[in-house]
């Protein structure tokens, strides 16, 4: 997979994150492993910081459910929308995680 390629299927696995779920940036690069060779967290948070404009951005967080400081209270307002489980101003991982369970 290029990285061309890679961008790309990072944006539409995001696009797939149903209203009111999440996922962190580790298991989006880990769902994309096997088909991309890739597995960094780091690498998909990139992405999302230069490409995810066009994408449920807010359903993307860190693994303790958060967002970068300057997005928090944009990603808050679209989580109470969708009524994403929240504890105080991060996503609660365990209600509201998602796994793609086929297509990948």
């Amino acid at each position: 997979m290029t990285p061309d390629e890679y961008v790309e299927a990072v944006l539409e696995l995001v696009d797939r994150i149903p209203a009111g779920r999440v996922m962190s940036y580790g298991a989006v690069a880990d769902a994309l492993t096997e088909r991309s060779g890739r597995s960094s967290a780091r690498l998909v948070g990139a992405i999302m910081s230069r490409h995810g404009g066009g994408v449920p951005w807010h359903r993307v967080v860190n693994a303790a459910g958060g967002m970068p400081p300057g997005l928090v209270a944009e990603a808050r307002a679209r989580w109470l929308a969708e009524g994403t489980p929240l504890r105080q101003d991060r996503v609660d991982m365990r209600a509201a995680s998602w796994w793609p369970t086929e297509g990948m």
